[in-house]
């Protein structure tokens, strides 16, 4: 009889059984080292898959091998724990390829290294590699063009997100319950294509979760222990978009182009950041520069031109020694997240090269917080001068940061002065925020749309809204400085402020003794100060959310165009109002529905 020796590779892929169900194989004697089981039965206790799958196929060889005139034999002492520790640099593989010697017996193994210095040592050796064809790819059955994600998870039916970023709908795919059977036929297939296909890795592997990254398919797989039974999230995006596709201002492109390399990209969850991202490296590598990436997993969809950098060694910072010697002009990293990440960030930034950070944050204002206590405050300005807010895959607001030596807004001692970083609206450059030092404390103070007004400053702007409300009944006024005003009023009414050859622009300067600039109002808006908002009811209050980037500005409600009351708005971005008050009585009565009522920030 033939002597054949098996490896563990082997054994996990299940390769060796299928050539003995197709009938290559037959009257044999199938060794398997001691080593060998004990290495599977070491990853099997760590819950690892290839442990079980490698000891299922044993089993499964014993149970058939006397129908096809095999011997199963065990040889080999156990490993010691040299052996064992000493395994990733091949300990194991040795002791395996000296059994085979030994024993005057053919090898057969599915690593390439492992066939390779079997016949390099005279070794007989057949080398079975795993081949897998995309079109056999189970998971790939689950997806169209509107899928975003799909999710698959033991004992439920599979669900998929269909739509775009923004606008997406759970939907099931099917009434089959999903087997942990059929979940484990998926992962292997997944977990095998990283050593069929070039553009498929493994991004992470730990104990019960892996991430592969498969095409531009990012497929994560969790297990117990680490989750309470099998699932497998593959997210695929469905969207390539250009910096052409969003609505981007003039100013802000001259931004990204000329004077923006701190910028930061925040939004929730799914709101299209890594879509912006990659289209923000593709338009700087389409510039002429030279962009890097660091990913994990490397999912963004660049330009062959951009290399992507995943973590060396398990560490950004490793990775970041080695981007400084490759001379970068922007390199996009996505998903920063650890404390470490934030250090990284910015030690890059510091010297010199241009960075895009992509932030997980509700709020634009909670992205620029989560640099707070992890970097220096002084430096903050230094390292982010840009933070985009994506949110429904469309670029939502956009911050504007800068550090100067002033008294902060709202105090009047001149000895009160201090660093203060001016968070400004990009579009409008309106001062909404203010960080600075207080006591012991870095705190950060929203100064509101046109920042806190004293009282001199106040009775101008009412004087000022009384000429022009008889133009426009909704104009707004913005003071620039103590000598020039813009005025936002609606298209009808420019004429009529100008008047003949500028004439009565002119008389109302001269009466007000300003220069006032007049410009059209977005149309798009009925009133910059009008909110979105969803409401719902508690059992004791009623509820109007209207985004937690407005947390402790004032609003003012009216219902039918009436006023009713004025509030603050909570931390959660919600206004409550108890049902039993008065106010609240009084929304109850005079409004039938949600449409009936709008909510305004306060002007001051």
């Amino acid at each position: 009889m033939s002597k054949i020796v098996l490896d563990t590779s082997v054994i996990i892929n299940g390769l060796f059984t299928s050539q003995i169900e197709i009938g290559n194989i037959r009257n044999s004697e199938i060794i398997i080292p001691q080593s060998v089981i004990d290495e599977l039965q070491s990853q099997a206790s760590q819950k690892m898959e290839q442990g079980f799958l490698g000891l299922k196929e044993i089993k499964k060889l014993k149970d058939f091998s006397k129908n096809f005139g095999l011997e199963i034999s065990i040889i080999g002492s156990h490993p010691t724990l040299e052996d064992i520790q000493l395994a990733g640099k091949g300990k194991i593989d040795a002791i395996i390829k000296d059994i085979a010697k030994k024993n005057q017996a053919t090898l057969y193994t599915s690593d390439g290294v492992q066939h390779l210095v079997a016949q390099t040592e005279g070794i007989s050796s057949v080398f079975l590699q795993p081949t897998i064809k995309e079109k056999d790819l189970e998971f790939l059955k689950f997806f169209d063009s509107e899928t975003m994600s799909v999710h698959l998870k033991e004992n439920l039916c599979p669900l998929a997100k269909k739509g775009k970023p923004g606008s997406f709908l759970l939907t099931k795919l099917s009434d089959k319950i999903l087997a942990n059977d059929y979940l484990d036929l998926i992962s292997n297939q997944i977990l095998d294509t990283t050593n069929n296909f070039e553009d498929s890795t493994l991004e992470i592997s730990k104990n019960g979760a892996f991430v592969v990254q498969y095409k531009d398919y990012r497929i994560a797989i969790t297990k117990p222990p680490f989750s309470e039974s099998s699932e497998i999230t593959i997210v695929h995006p469905i969207v390539k978009l250009s910096l052409d596709d969003y609505s981007i201002s003039e100013e802000l492109m001259e931004r990204f182009k000329d004077r923006a390399e701190g910028i930061v990209i925040s939004g929730p969850p799914g709101s299209g950041k890594s879509t912006l991202a990659s289209g923000l490296a593709n338009f700087y590598h389409s510039q002429g520069k030279i962009v890097k990436t660091f990913e994990s997993p490397r999912d963004l969809q660049v330009d062959p031109g951009i290399t992507q950098y995943s973590k060396l060694e398990g560490s950004f910072d490793n990775s970041a020694d080695i981007l400084l010697l490759v001379r970068p002009d922007y390199t996009i990293f996505d998903e920063v997240r650890r404390r470490e990440d934030f250090q990284t960030f910015s030690d890059l930034r510091l010297t010199g090269v241009g960075m895009v950070g992509v932030v997980h944050a509700n709020s634009p204002l909670d992205a620029i917080q989560r640099f707070i206590g992890k970097i220096e405050l002084g430096i903050i300005p230094n390292v982010l001068d840009t933070v985009v807010f994506v949110k429904d895959g469309k670029i939502s607001k956009v911050y504007d940061l800068e550090l100067k030596v002033k008294v902060p807004t709202g105090m009047t001692e001149s000895d009160l002065a201090r660093p203060v970083i001016e968070i400004r609206n990009f579009e409008n450059n309106a001062l909404e925020h203010e960080i600075y030092t207080f006591g012991e404390e870095n705190v950060i103070v929203p100064i509101g749309k046109s920042g806190q007004k004293v009282g001199i400053e106040k009775l101008a702007e009412e004087k000022i809204r009384d000429i022009f409300k008889r133009y426009d009944s909704k104009s707004e006024v913005e003071i620039l400085s103590d000598t020039r005003v813009r005025v936002h009023v609606a298209k009808e009414a420019i004429p009529s402020i100008i008047g003949r050859g500028g004439s009565n622009i002119n008389d109302i300067e001269k009466s007000l003794n300003i220069h006032i600039d007049v410009v059209e109002k977005d149309p798009s808006k009925v009133s910059s100060n009008d909110l979105a908002f969803s409401f719902s009811e508690s059992k004791t209050s009623l509820v109007f959310t209207v985004g937690r980037e407005y947390t402790s500005m004032y609003a003012d409600i009216f219902v039918n165009n009436k006023y009713v009351t004025s509030s603050r708005i909570g931390k959660k971005g919600q206004i409550k109002i108890p049902k039993r008050s008065e106010m609240g009585k009084t929304v109850m009565e005079l409004a039938d529905s949600q449409d009936e009522i709008q909510i305004f920030l306060k002007d001051f």
